[in-house]
């Protein structure tokens, strides 16, 4: 195994320059972040606007949502994990998460409401959702979120570091390979053998994008898991709208100006959605 323990703590770097954590955004515990994210996503929802883009962005975070909070039912947090590399897409997607989390309900408090809930996944999720995010419950909620960073063959410091600094920020259990993409795979999920579902921040555009839907098995002759993409249907202008938003922490939002995606994991081939 060639996992590389290069997930530390640090600052976050502007330019090549180390930007100190300020108090106000040292790491708090992870319920207390996640009820924070879910009170600022609730109330962006609901804010009036006549502006259209701000709209679409709306519309967009309450489908992601949606997917997110579907795949928390199929599967719960210890069976899912994130695909994450520090890109603006995986951190969009992070916080989308966190926000869901105080919501989530197990399935063994309704089986029934799950099953009728995955049954209909597909028509609802095609359609705008304009409702508001689910109202929290009292399950109790994890101290950490799963994680896998599959490190790119020459990463520049300064996304190293970054991807240090906001997993320890959000609290990441964050497994770091040095590997190509299926052996990385592999080992993750032979180690984390709970992991059933990775949310990855692949988009539409992304090369390979174009056929892939909310949820979506990875190929046969890879390792076996089911690849849970929420803001496939999201484009680049709604992203940086988010990442520039009271969403994300200024010290993370702007960090570093590298552009990366969301970590893509290969799909089923005969849907022609194989990315690398």
């Amino acid at each position: 195994m060639t996992q590389d323990p290069h997930s530390r703590q640090g600052n976050s770097r502007i330019n090549g320059v180390a930007e100190p954590v300020s108090a106000s955004d040292a790491p708090r515990a992870l319920p207390e972040i996640c009820s924070g994210l879910r009170r600022k996503v609730t109330a962006f929802l609901k804010e009036q606007t006549d502006d259209e883009a701000l709209r679409n962005v709306q519309s967009q975070v309450r489908v992601s949502m949606g997917v997110i909070e579907e795949a928390l039912r199929r599967y719960g947090p210890e069976q899912l994990s994130l695909s994450y590399n520090g890109g603006k897409d995986c951190l969009v997607l992070l916080v989308l998460i966190l926000a869901c989390l105080p919501a989530w309900t197990s399935s063994s408090g309704s089986d029934s409401t799950a099953a009728a809930s995955s049954s209909n996944i597909t028509s609802t999720l095609k359609t705008t959702n304009t409702t508001e995010p689910s109202p929290s419950t009292s399950e109790p909620q994890p101290l950490t979120l799963q994680a896998v960073y599959i490190v790119s063959p020459h990463p520049f410091p300064e996304v190293e570091d970054f991807v240090a600094t906001s997993a320890a920020y959000y609290h990441l259990d964050l497994a770091r390979y040095a590997l190509p993409m299926r052996p990385a795979l592999e080992i993750y999920l032979g180690e984390k053998t709970a992991v059933k579902a990775i949310f990855v921040g692949t988009r539409r555009t992304d090369p390979h994008g174009e056929f892939l839907t909310h949820f979506n098995p990875t190929d046969e002759d890879w390792p076996q898991c089911m690849r849970v993409h929420p803001i496939i249907d999201w484009h680049y202008t709604e992203i940086w709208a988010v990442s520039l938003s009271c969403l994300v922490p200024s010290v993370l939002s702007l960090s570093y100006g590298g552009e990366m995606g969301g970590g893509a994991i290969p799909g089923r081939r005969g849907s022609g959605n194989k990315v690398d």
